[in-house]
């Protein structure tokens, strides 16, 4: 009977490494949402290895605790790809800025939300289904007398963008066929370094392949933009993800790791990064923080501060 038992969960075991491993081979939409849960599924697959190793003892279960193990490392590994170097350090930085996906039906918490954001020192917010802060506007534009987004009513008001300074270029376009105006491209001088903006709203990328073209739209899009750059949003997928690294890797982006998790809510620190804050050079993060409360969202916002790599010289913050 244990041997029956050792190699019914062997096989079980066998099934689910195997679609895990098939991120090697392709990259499925259908699965990509799986792969942003490598490593949790990683640490999963070698605590069913030793409890298959509890139930009987054969080489079998050892080669499935290091394919576990494996699976685990690299995910770590790919994480670690993509961290910012340890620039700006003891350097007051150029600018702050502040990422929230709000959540569309989040009305209750609206008046905690704009506190949070007035009370956040950021000097560019970008707000993600802002549709509950519809009735807070006018609070949140004596902060910041800019912004993007919202002008028409609360049925316009998905992606909102504030900043204490003007902006320089402003840009609001669709990515992807799905959903409208999801991409806001701008630009705004802090002391005078001008510093790319861009906040990005992606679909669920189980929602068949629509994330894919939101990327490669997306991509179009960073190709448009010289000089320092920063990529903010809810990406609905970590960075482990093998459309996101392809992302990141053609646009030169960095963000701190490990990144903070901010879904889901009730994993906390366990849960996975699937909102981000990315820089390109010579723009680089020196802090990535999550927001100590949800406020009622499904997601975690974030806080960051950049400096400019200017030949060791960094533009002070105005």
């Amino acid at each position: 009977m244990r041997n029956i038992v050792y190699w019914i969960l062997s096989a079980f075991l066998t099934l689910a490494l195997a679609v895990v491993s098939l991120r090697y081979l392709t990259n499925f939409w259908l699965l990509s949402f799986i792969y942003s849960f490598q490593i949790h599924l990683g640490l999963t697959f070698a605590a069913a290895s030793l409890l298959i190793l509890a139930v009987r003892r054969h080489a079998y279960g050892f080669v499935l605790l290091l394919v576990s193990l494996l699976l685990t490392a690299h995910g770590v590994i790919m994480l670690r790809e993509f961290a910012e170097d340890d620039r700006g350090a003891g350097t007051a930085p150029l600018f702050r800025l502040m990422t929230f996906n709000v959540a569309i039906d989040n009305w209750k918490n609206s008046t905690a939300i704009a506190d949070t954001v007035i009370a956040s020192n950021a000097d560019v917010v970008n707000l993600l289904e802002a549709k509950p802060l519809t009735f807070h506007l006018q609070r949140l534009f004596k902060v910041y007398p800019y912004h993007i987004g919202c002008d028409n009513g609360k049925d316009s008001c998905d992606t909102l963008v504030l900043s204490k300074r003007p902006f320089v270029t402003r840009q609001v376009t669709s990515i992807g066929s799905l959903r409208k105006d999801r991409l806001v491209a701008a630009s705004v001088d802090f002391g005078g370094q001008t510093v790319n903006l861009v906040s990005a709203h992606l679909t669920k990328p189980y929602f068949d392949d629509y994330q894919m073209k939101e990327l490669d739209d997306l991509s179009k899009a960073l190709d448009a933009s010289s000089g320092p750059l920063v990529l903010s949003g809810d990406f609905n997928s970590s960075s482990i993800a093998p459309s996101i690294q392809a992302l990141l890797r053609e646009q030169k982006l960095k963000t701190m790791a490990p990144e903070p998790a901010t879904w889901p809510i009730a994993a906390g620190r366990f849960g996975i990064a699937i909102d981000h804050i990315f820089a390109r050079a010579p723009l680089h993060l020196t802090s990535l923080k999550r927001l100590d409360d949800n406020l009622g969202s499904n997601h975690s916002g974030l806080i960051a501060e950049f400096v400019v790599d200017k030949s060791g010289e960094t533009a002070p913050a105005q």
